[in-house]
């Protein structure tokens, strides 16, 4: 093999690592770990809103998760766009592909507009309702969420409406309509939130706190209204993760789960409040992180199992 033949191989090769790469970052502006989540709850969601199962409904399922995770993707992509100079202020996000330099601010702009625009579309084949769930989505989360993360500590709040809204897409693409039953679950994903993010707050306060987002684990030092904030959050979720039940939409045998996992949950809550009352640390705050990413698998899964077939 000549030197020549040997140059051209090792440039298609970079060439095919440096495409495998992008690939990856436009992977990662996607959000994967917040967006496949919100895949998973539409797609419970539509399936506990079936009422009465009918073949045409099978193509739903396929179109909901894509346009999904295309809008859920495409709104973490512009959501990175926006934050690229304080995700470099932060040693958890500096390494993300645009603070990292592996994709530039206007790829991240272009590729999050058209990925979500893309995303709008396929869930309008599923109906109207859905998609204008989809974009208003997007809205809350790009408009709201993010700028006000660095003006009130209520965006905590304020965010966990898009981060919810999945719940009532899924319901939409299968009913074309919401009903008290689907706020149910949005509920349930709501209050799940409160807890589950202030415990990354918390892990990663001083790096909010560097970049000037004005949450309040950055603004609460000694994380007592953080940990009084959990706590009834989680008491909150306890009962509205029974609801469900309560509304006929499982059975009554889910109740002991639900209640079983909504307390294990909150154990872990109170335990984070006896240890910043004590000294401020990142153990337990560490395993309530873990604890609340077992409690939605579990909550729904349940859901299925012993979802009542009308």
């Amino acid at each position: 093999m000549t030197s020549m033949d040997q140059k051209g191989m090792s440039t298609e090769r970079l060439n095919e690592r440096r495409l495998s790469q992008f690939s990856r970052d436009l992977w990662l502006l996607m959000k994967p770990e917040l967006t496949l989540l919100s895949v998973f709850t539409s797609l419970c969601s539509a399936y506990l809103a079936i009422q009465t199962p009918d073949e045409s409904q099978l193509m739903v399922f396929p179109l909901l998760a894509l346009g999904t995770l295309l809008v859920g993707g495409g709104s973490g992509a512009l959501n990175q766009y926006l934050e690229r100079e304080y995700d470099a202020m932060m040693k958890r996000t500096e390494k993300r592909p645009v603070p990292g330099e592996r994709v530039t601010p206007n790829e991240a702009l272009v590729f999050g507009m058209v990925v979500s625009l893309l995303g709008a579309f396929v869930l309008f084949f599923i109906n109207g309702l859905t998609a204008f769930l989809a974009i208003s989505t997007l809205v809350t989360y790009i408009f709201l969420y993010t700028p006000l993360k660095r003006i009130s500590t209520l965006s905590t709040i304020i965010g966990a409406i898009p981060g919810a809204l999945p719940t009532l897409i899924g319901w939409a693409a299968i009913q074309n309509s919401l009903s008290y039953q689907s706020l149910t679950l949005f509920a349930i994903l709501f209050y799940w939130q409160m807890p589950h993010f202030y415990s990354i707050g918390w892990l990663y306060r001083n790096d909010y706190t560097k970049a000037g987002f004005r949450l309040l684990t950055s603004l609460d030092a000694k994380g007592l209204k953080v940990a009084r904030h959990i706590v009834v959050n989680q008491s909150i979720l306890v009962l509205v993760g029974l609801s469900p039940a309560l509304v006929g939409l499982v059975s009554m045998d889910y109740i002991p789960v639900a209640l079983a996992v909504g307390m294990i949950f909150l154990y872990f809550g109170v335990r984070f409040t006896l240890s910043v009352r004590r000294e401020p640390s990142g153990s337990t705050a560490r395993l309530l992180f873990f604890s609340s990413l077992f409690y939605l698998p579990i909550i729904f899964s349940a859901m299925i199992i012993y979802k009542v077939h009308l």
